[in-house]
């Protein structure tokens, strides 16, 4: 398996960050397999949307919420590294409590 869990939405509160406030947050390397993604398909509109780390951010974007680190934003590059057989990503990775 790739990712820990698959998905559908988001669990925790909204963090009320923006792309400048994500851009704060200093990457880190987290491993696929420790992640739980918030989306359970890849879509072509939201791909393209320019809030989306695709054509922003370098670095995918995690939250740790209840122990679990969740993918919001990244599933293409988390993807791609898997395809790569790459088992860590680079994210910007931010903690709340909850």
């Amino acid at each position: 398996m790739i990712f820990k869990r698959v998905g559908d939405g988001r669990p925790y509160p909204d963090h009320g960050l923006t792309s400048k406030g994500w851009a704060a947050v200093p990457p880190r390397q987290i491993r696929l397999d420790q992640l739980v993604t918030t989306k359970d398909t890849l879509q072509l509109s939201s791909l393209l949307d320019e809030d989306s780390t695709f054509f922003g951010d370098l670095f995918a974007h995690v939250v740790l919420w209840q122990d679990d680190y969740y993918l919001e934003d990244g599933l293409h590059r988390a993807l791609r590294a898997a395809l790569q057989q790459r088992h860590v990503l680079h994210a910007r990775v931010i903690r709340m409590e909850g």
